[in-house]
């Protein structure tokens, strides 16, 4: 009837029970997940730092940051979000994208697993987006290997 449809438009679907285990099950361990995706990227964001293919990296971990003052106020941590600049154009940041191995290239964020993006790939996008801007969404990993898999990438710029 529609009074249900309505009910559930608003109100959602009701989970399954494995689906409501998953949940459960996963918020047992997000903050364990969540610490070590954050060491992750604040290891990940020093290295990119002193990278000399790396023009610039956004992290609120990083000091000097523009936005660190307000991150401290408003969060526990830095997060595992970042972002960079390839240094070089377009085509650069599109090749380190495609010439990662244990990185995903992928839109997506918060996972277990490392993901990378390159803004601006689309004529839609806002010109005020570098072109050779990077995203990464820092995962559970072990640390060496992602920095290795993103220092090889790296490499695929001019």
């Amino acid at each position: 009837s529609a009074k249900i449809v309505d009910r559930r438009v608003l109100l959602g679907a009701v989970p399954s029970a494995f689906d409501s285990y998953l949940a459960l099950r996963g918020l047992r361990t997000l903050a364990v997940r969540i610490d070590k995706a954050e060491s992750n990227a604040q290891f990940i964001a020093e290295r990119l730092a002193n990278h000399p293919k790396v023009s610039a990296v956004y992290y609120p971990g990083l000091g000097g940051h523009k936005n660190a003052d307000v991150a401290k106020r408003q969060t526990d941590g830095p997060g595992f979000m970042l972002s960079f600049l390839v240094a070089g154009d377009a085509e650069d940041a599109e090749r380190v994208c495609q010439a990662t191995n244990l990185i995903t290239y992928a839109t997506s964020l918060g996972g277990v697993e490392t993901l990378m993006e390159r803004r601006r790939r689309w004529p839609i996008e806002s010109a005020s987006v570098p072109e050779s801007l990077i995203r990464l969404s820092v995962g559970c990993e072990d640390v060496e290997d992602l920095w290795a898999d993103i220092a090889a990438a790296l490499q695929a710029a001019k």
